[in-house]
């Protein structure tokens, strides 16, 4: 289990991660939502010890990462793919990593197996695809058995096949009781993959909650409905009570009701529909119903002027300012 409290960081005046406590819990796939800027990456790079909060603390199965004397076998993490040293094999990354680690070098050849990797161990990492080096970057995750696996956007690069076979991938491990910690931006897959959710807004916490539950407070669900005979069709959903919203192609739209007690109003009447469906909320829509107030990078949609340059956002921010200072 990974614990954080009163987890903050500040880049100079720049406030990256505020205050922030939270569980991530082992036996689920937890995902952890936030615009760019929102302070994702620099709370996993934190959790990892690669930056030092300013303030709070965060716990790995009840320890800090520095004091973990074997960390791989504790904890594994996908959070830049392209760390790789580009000049070694695929084999000989790992192989670099299992020794420093104590770990059996018959891991390599298993944890190269596991990602699809095998035909290409002896070829150096440098030449191979974004997507290739994905699936090392998860291999090196995979390498320790850890009880803890974080990854941020582990399906950069990925074909259609190998999106599908990280998500199961995660949700077999989470199976198998394990804390599993994904950090993406692409809502449909995260909708697919994800039983818990993590989201923050401008480094503070904003949900930590089911996905269900998420989706259900911060989206609208509804019925919607279509007859040739759509003027009598409201007139009759208006005698019932139910009021409606006429949208495109002139289908009508009715929250709070179901398509059962829909449908055997039509048929009381004898209205013939065309449509009668349910119209479920997505992730995304939820995402963004949340997430509108803590949307700190905007494109502009006018054509008045050029688009200045945005500030660089969340794992970058740091850093450029660190060289600001030193210009």
């Amino acid at each position: 289990m990974i614990e954080l409290e009163g987890l903050t960081k500040r880049f100079g005046t720049k406030v990256a991660v505020d205050h922030l406590s939270f569980q991530v819990k082992p036996g689920v796939v937890t995902g952890f939502l936030g615009p760019n800027g929102a302070g994702k990456s620099t709370t996993m790079r934190m959790m990892l010890d690669l930056d030092n909060p300013t303030s709070g603390d965060i716990r790995i199965d009840g320890k800090r990462y520095r004091e973990l004397s074997e960390p791989l076998k504790y904890i594994g993490a996908l959070l830049d793919a392209k760390a790789m040293n580009g000049g070694r094999t695929a084999y000989n990354n790992l192989l670099c990593l299992a020794q420093a680690n104590r770990i059996p070098s018959s891991r390599v050849d298993e944890v190269l197996d596991t990602v699809g990797l095998t035909a290409v161990a002896k070829k150096k990492s440098k030449g191979f695809s974004l997507g290739m080096g994905q699936r090392l970057g998860i291999a090196s995750a995979l390498l320790g058995d850890p009880e803890i696996l974080m990854f941020d956007e582990p399906v950069n690069g990925l074909d259609p096949e190998g999106i599908h076979w990280i998500r199961n991938l995660m949700k077999t491990l989470a199976g198998e009781g394990r804390t599993i910690f994904v950090s993406s931006h692409l809502m449909s897959e995260m909708a697919l993959t994800a039983d818990h959710l993590i989201v923050i807004g401008q480094g503070r916490l904003l949900a930590d909650t089911s996905m269900a539950t998420f989706i259900h407070e911060n989206s609208r669900s509804y019925v919607r409905l279509r007859s040739t005979e759509q003027e009598r069709l409201r007139d009759v959903l208006h005698n019932a009570g139910f009021a409606t919203i006429e949208s495109e192609g002139g289908a009508l739209e009715i929250d709070g009701a179901t398509t059962e007690r829909l449908g055997e109003l039509a048929a009381e009447n004898r209205i013939t529909l065309h449509e009668l469906s349910a119209q479920r909320a997505s992730l995304e829509e939820a995402f963004m119903q949340m997430t509108a107030g803590s949307v700190e990078y905007h494109a502009r949609t006018t054509t008045e002027g050029p688009v200045p340059p945005a500030r660089p956002a969340d794992a970058d921010w740091g850093q450029s300012y660190q060289n600001s200072k030193g210009a």
